[in-house]
């Protein structure tokens, strides 16, 4: 039994430290964008170079009105990066506020 637990952290622990592997929520949104979260990834960081550490895919007012956005860990802060799914237009690019998503 310990041994089984065991093999579960270390996967859990491998996906948590990997970058692509983060949970996208809004994947139902993912057949009416244009773009590809793949592509939408490579917009931001391009935008906000540093660690994806959050990313979805989400209806939101602005742009086209479906939007991908990131968290971004750089320099010892966190970024949000909003990307037009549609366009693929940076249409947010600073820092987190207080009430994060």
């Amino acid at each position: 039994m310990r041994s089984i637990t065991a093999y579960f952290l270390s996967v859990a622990a491998v996906a948590m430290f990997s970058g692509s592997s983060i949970a996208c929520s809004g994947e139902n949104l993912a057949t009416q964008a244009k773009l590809t979260m793949e592509q939408a990834t490579a917009i931001a960081q391009h935008a906000r170079p540093g660690i994806v550490t959050d990313k979805e895919l989400e209806r939101e007012g602005g742009g086209s009105g479906l939007r991908y956005s990131f968290e971004v860990k750089a320099n010892g802060r966190t970024y949000e990066v909003g990307v037009d799914a549609m366009t693929g237009k940076v249409l947010e690019n600073g820092p987190e506020g207080k009430n994060p998503d």
